[in-house]
């Protein structure tokens, strides 16, 4: 499974994808919405669509909200999981984003176990069993 990892902070890339590839996803990076959109093309046309991507709110040249928008309008992309992951943590954002097509919303700071808590609540990895 491929997953896209939006974001403007080349640590906080790294971060994700390195949690994303422990849960058994091949990641791939942009630095903002437009580069996503370009990258998600890219891949779709390649047919390796990603089924998961994780976007950051604040970017410069397209935010997250609006890559969000974009996304939804595109029937090619009807079946991939959007989660926003961004340090806006004000209840209207959340709600602006769910809105918009977003199907989870992390607020930063975040655990590792907090993404792939959400990951099994989304289906896209199986929940860990604890004795």
């Amino acid at each position: 499974m491929r997953a896209l990892v939006i974001d403007d902070s080349r640590a906080m890339r790294t971060i994700l994808g390195r949690i994303l590839v422990g849960q058994g996803f091949t990641v791939s990076e942009a630095g903002n919405g437009q580069e996503a959109l370009d990258t998600l093309d890219a891949l779709h046309a390649e047919g390796d669509t990603p089924v998961l991507c994780l976007v950051d709110w604040n970017m410069p040249v397209m935010d997250g909200l609006t890559f969000i928008k974009q996304v939804g309008k595109r029937d090619e992309y009807r079946n991939v999981t959007l989660m926003m992951v961004t340090t806006e943590s004000e209840h209207g954002n959340i709600v602006r984003a769910l809105a918009a097509g977003a199907h989870e919303y992390v607020i930063k700071p975040f655990t590792a176990d907090a993404i792939a808590d959400k990951l099994a609540l989304l289906g896209l990895v199986s929940a860990e069993v604890t004795a």
